[in-house]
């Protein structure tokens, strides 16, 4: 949404637990919003009379949830889904930020592409769209994008979305270049010649079923050098979608050191390993791969411990005919993010993941890689998200929003049932019925 609602109207909401962007809990008596922000709490907010009253008894109330890596597919050919539709499903999952990817039909590499995603969302977005820009010209890696005039039109940060850059030298001058305006970059770490046409973890899974690998290394020496640029050129340096265990570790030292960088990880990683493609399951073709349990356990501990700063859905819808081929022919990705919150609570329920880590991963810590705020006090606008964590729904093409029906969870139940998403104050989810 492009303003905060000053309709007049307002909205009270009694009971439930509030988790803070920090993940800080205390009960709610009342949480008032009015023109689109929250003017009262507590007792101040109960005494108050509005124009609705919603019972988040047995809910959690949390802010607006915030996704750093989407595709909402616009630009695009409109068969993999659309603005109306993505940002539609995001709502249904809690959210009410998305940053979107560079990676459209056209490439967002200019600031007129910039202005039609704007522009779209502003007329059929229920939530707030973010656009990040191609940090190089067609995404191709050669030459750098107009980074200033994508800036100045709307984008919070540039990136090469899930392709990488093949040259160091141009990296460099990508690093450089950004740091003069002082945009943060985003780069999904991998290092092309060493994954070269791989498209699973090079495992035992890929030995058993003849698949082509990735090694690990192919992430882990790119985030060595994008880490080390990162240092000589001073930019804030965002790692995404990282998979592997000694990422998170090569990320921490070089906190310590002193460089200016974050980094996060999908749900899916957090959740799956290799073992989930051995069916050939052409919906775990993802980039970078699902790796090994070790992985898997190392990147919760970096959640946990706070040296990865979100967990993003790493949304990618599709349509049906590009899963519906042999594995190598599939594209990657999962259409996730109705499904992320989810997810993460049955982390929780296997003492995986403590709630509070979980909402942080979810608001307040990928906002601040924004330069932003997530939190519930008088006078924030009011991104909320309310949720019964006892509730169960299962992803079906009935259920889901998202254009891609591919999501990683379609054959049970899943806990969390989003009951209210209120972007800038109106109800982005459930949709209002007219």
């Amino acid at each position: 949404m492009s303003s905060v609602n000053t309709s007049g109207s307002s909205l009270k909401i009694t009971g439930g637990r509030l988790f803070d962007g920090q993940g800080a809990e205390q009960e709610n008596t009342a949480l008032l919003i009015r023109d689109g922000r929250i003017v009262a709490m507590g007792e101040a907010a109960a005494r108050e009379t509005a124009d609705e009253t919603i019972s988040a008894d047995n809910g959690i109330i949390t802010p607006g949830f915030v996704d750093l890596c989407c595709n909402v597919r616009e630009p695009g050919n409109g068969q993999k889904g659309n603005i109306a539709s993505e940002t539609l499903a995001a709502a249904h999952g809690g959210f009410t930020t998305v940053c979107a990817s560079p990676e459209t039909s056209p490439v967002n590499d200019s600031s007129a592409v910039t202005h039609l995603i704007r522009d779209g969302a502003a007329s059929r977005s229920p939530i707030r769209v973010l656009p990040i820009g191609a940090i190089t010209r067609g995404l191709e890696g050669d030459l750098l994008s107009d980074m200033a005039g994508l800036a100045a039109a709307g984008c919070v940060a540039v990136g090469n979305g899930s392709r990488g850059v093949r040259n160091a030298r141009i990296l460099r001058r990508c690093m450089a270049y950004a740091q003069t305006f002082g945009l943060t970059v985003m780069f999904s770490p991998e290092n092309q010649v060493l994954a070269a046409d791989g498209y699973a973890h090079d495992g035992l899974v890929t030995s058993r079923l003849g698949l082509l690998g990735i090694p690990e290394v192919a992430e882990t020496a790119a985030v060595m050098e994008m880490l080390l640029l990162a240092e000589e050129t001073g930019v804030r340096l965002h790692l995404s979608q990282l998979s592997c265990g000694r990422s998170v570790e090569m990320l921490a030292d070089a906190r310590r050191r002193g460089i200016a960088v974050t980094a996060d990880v999908a749900m899916h990683q957090l959740v799956f390993t290799e073992e989930a493609l051995a069916g050939f399951d052409s919906r775990f073709h993802v980039r970078p791969p699902l790796r090994g349990e070790s992985d898997r356990k190392a990147l919760i501990a970096g959640v946990r411990e706070g040296v990865i700063d979100a967990i993003v859905s790493q949304h990618q819808p599709h349509d049906t005919a590009a899963k519906q081929a042999p594995m190598a022919a599939t594209e990657p990705g999962l259409s996730s993010i109705e499904s992320v919150l989810s997810l993460g609570l049955e982390l929780v329920e296997m003492n995986e993941l403590a709630l509070p880590d979980l909402i942080r991963a979810l608001t307040a810590g990928p906002a601040s890689v924004l330069g932003r705020t997530a939190r519930l006090a008088e006078g924030e606008v009011a991104d909320i998200c309310l949720f019964d964590p006892d509730a169960f729904w299962t992803p079906s093409a009935k259920t889901l929003v998202s254009a891609g029906r591919h999501a990683p969870v379609t054959d049970r139940e899943l806990p969390g049932v989003i009951r209210l998403t209120l972007s800038e104050g109106r109800k982005a989810w459930p949709q209002p019925v007219i």
